[in-house]
């Protein structure tokens, strides 16, 4: 097998997955993965409940063969590889999972579904699942920072791209692979990486799918590697690697030093927000800043004139861009990706929940008001893409004009959610997807992985599913 350049960026990565052990890793930063990895599993619970999980176990199942792996909240078992696609549907499919906004990137809705495929198969201990879950997030989230927004403004859909790589060596650490093979891993998952962001023209379904098709390229590429496929070594700086050809015209704005940069001494996971709502993570502290003046000012529907939605422009594309549509949404995927509705929703019910996300909110005249006579504007103070930033200003009909603005999106930085606030946000899905009966014994099996077995979190999450 040749051997890849000692200084390339999958050998310095394949190197630190290798050598790292579960000893490695901070305390609080296990403890803190713990609560990401209950948070992406309470929004795939949620998931179930929705008509479009119930589309893609239906289409996923057409092709499926012998039957193997668990799908959290269902009865149905699919094959290993089915079964991480269908995870990740769930697991991103509300948008209500974690988010670092550096690329931006959502890691634990591809890496958690590799990981517990991968570990379940392998009858894994629960500490070598937190191990490879901790190192994919690392991973992902380095891929992400490095990517800086660039494959977004380029058309493609960051998550759905990198994923790929973050959870070949998640997937490889579970199969033993050495840092040879984990280079090639990264090589072969450059070929599977592919995820467009069209979706943000009609609201299509594109993008529930891509945290799971990176699970499954990733987990494809280690397996392929595993059987001493070669892969190529330069995936992400090579002149035809993942960088130019996803970045395009923006590949100046990629930061590759920042996939290796005091590696394995600064944690970037620990940087990975918890959402609070279940939007985009961009509209989250416009939404607090609509329910802050709500409050603060009593204000009722008819008091309004006018409302601004202040944002970074580099992500107008995502939350404003064809604003006919977004501020009458056909559906709640669009939605959740309009900021003159997620604000206008805030402002006529002083939430934006699974509730504003229904057909009687979409239809409902009030809000839908509110969103005609929303505009958005680029936002001075935004401290983007470190932070969601966001504000609004409205104007009154007596002739008054109130702001607020958030330079840190609560759950992020210094604003994270406490441990109480995520176990509130479990339960609180788990209700809705009705697994309130089953909700403490997952929380307890996630709370002392080490004690338990891949096995035992996968029959777990869909035990009230097969009763």
């Amino acid at each position: 097998m040749p051997k890849p350049p000692s200084d390339s960026i999958s050998r310095v990565l394949a190197s630190f997955a290798s050598a790292l052990r579960y000893e490695d890793l901070p305390a609080q930063l296990r403890e803190t993965l713990k609560d990401h990895m209950l948070d992406v599993i309470g929004g795939a619970i949620a998931a179930t409940r929705f008509d479009f999980a119930a589309r893609a176990l239906e289409g996923i199942g057409m092709l499926a063969g012998s039957t193997e792996s668990s799908v959290i909240g269902m009865a149905r078992k699919l094959p290993l590889k089915d079964a991480a696609l269908m995870n990740g549907v769930l697991a991103h499919g509300l948008d209500y999972d974690d988010t670092h906004p550096g690329g931006p990137v959502h890691p634990s809705a591809s890496v958690f579904p590799c990981v517990l495929g991968v570990g379940e198969w392998r009858d894994c201990a629960g500490a070598d699942l937190l191990l490879a879950y901790a190192l994919g997030v690392e991973i992902a989230t380095r891929l992400g920072l490095a990517a800086n927004g660039a494959m977004h403004k380029t058309g493609f859909h960051t998550t759905g791209v990198l994923g790929h790589g973050a959870c070949a060596l998640a997937a490889g650490k579970l199969l033993g692979l050495d840092a040879e093979r984990l280079v090639m891993a990264q090589g072969l998952a450059g070929s599977t990486a592919a995820a467009i962001a069209e979706h943000r023209a009609d609201g299509a379904w594109n993008k529930r799918m891509h945290p799971g098709w990176a699970a499954v390229g990733g987990m494809t590429a280690a397996s392929l590697a595993a059987g001493g496929f070669i892969g190529t070594q330069l995936v992400y700086e090579g002149s035809d690697g993942l960088f130019r050809t996803h970045a395009g015209a923006n590949q100046k704005d990629v930061n590759l030093p920042a996939l290796v940069n005091d590696i394995g001494v600064r944690w970037v996971a620990e940087e990975v927000a918890v959402k609070p709502y279940p939007v985009c993570h961009i509209l989250h502290a416009c939404i607090d800043s609509a329910i802050t003046l709500r409050e603060r000012h009593s204000l009722r529907p008819d008091d309004i004139a006018g409302v601004q939605v202040r944002l970074h422009p580099d992500t107008f594309h995502y939350v404003c861009e064809n604003p006919a549509l977004r501020r009458k949404p056909p559906t709640d995927y669009v939605a959740k990706f309009s900021a003159f509705y997620t604000v206008s929703a805030a402002l006529v019910r002083g939430r934006c929940g699974f509730a504003e996300l229904e057909p009687e909110a979409l239809n409902d005249p009030t809000i839908l008001g509110v969103a005609a006579r929303t505009v958005h504007a680029p936002d001075e103070q935004s401290a983007f893409p470190e932070y969601f930033s966001g504000g609004v200003a409205i104007t009154l009909r007596d002739g008054r004009t109130l702001a607020h603005h958030e330079r840190v999106n609560r759950g992020a930085g210094a604003r994270a959610l406490t441990r109480d606030e995520v176990l509130r946000k479990f339960l609180d899905n788990a209700a809705f997807g009705k697994a309130s009966d089953h909700a403490q014994r997952i929380v307890q099996i996630v709370s002392e992985l080490e004690r338990h077995s891949a096995r035992d979190l996968a029959g777990a999450l869909c035990a009230w599913a097969r009763h």
